[in-house]
């Protein structure tokens, strides 16, 4: 014994199958409708980013780098003390005449 008999004569199936199609259709229009808007959103973002940047792109190609490349050390220290016992240190060499003894 069912508790919730449904019809399941030839009518009962064909309203199943017609309601099953309109839900579809409905699924598949809405589906487009989203997928729409995540595209003209990601338009949008594109345009804005590309419309912030021109002023960087035209001044990136009057002024080209030519290739130059920068480079440097650094030295991470945790206090005052520490950083000036690296520039003593650093400096030692450098100097002609230094007062600071080298090690």
């Amino acid at each position: 014994m069912r508790p919730f008999h449904t019809g399941s004569g030839p009518l009962g199936r064909l309203l199943a199958v017609v309601t099953g199609m309109i839900l579809l259709v409905a699924a598949f229009m809405f589906s487009v409708v989203i997928l729409a808007v995540i595209a003209l959103a990601g338009l949008a973002a594109w345009g804005y980013f590309w419309w912030k940047t021109r002023k960087l792109r035209k001044a990136m190609r009057e002024h080209p780098s030519g290739g130059v490349v920068i480079d440097g050390e650094a030295i991470v220290v945790d206090d005052a003390q520490s950083a000036q016992d690296v520039y003593l240190a650093d400096t030692q060499d450098e100097r002609p005449g230094s007062p600071y003894p080298k090690s």
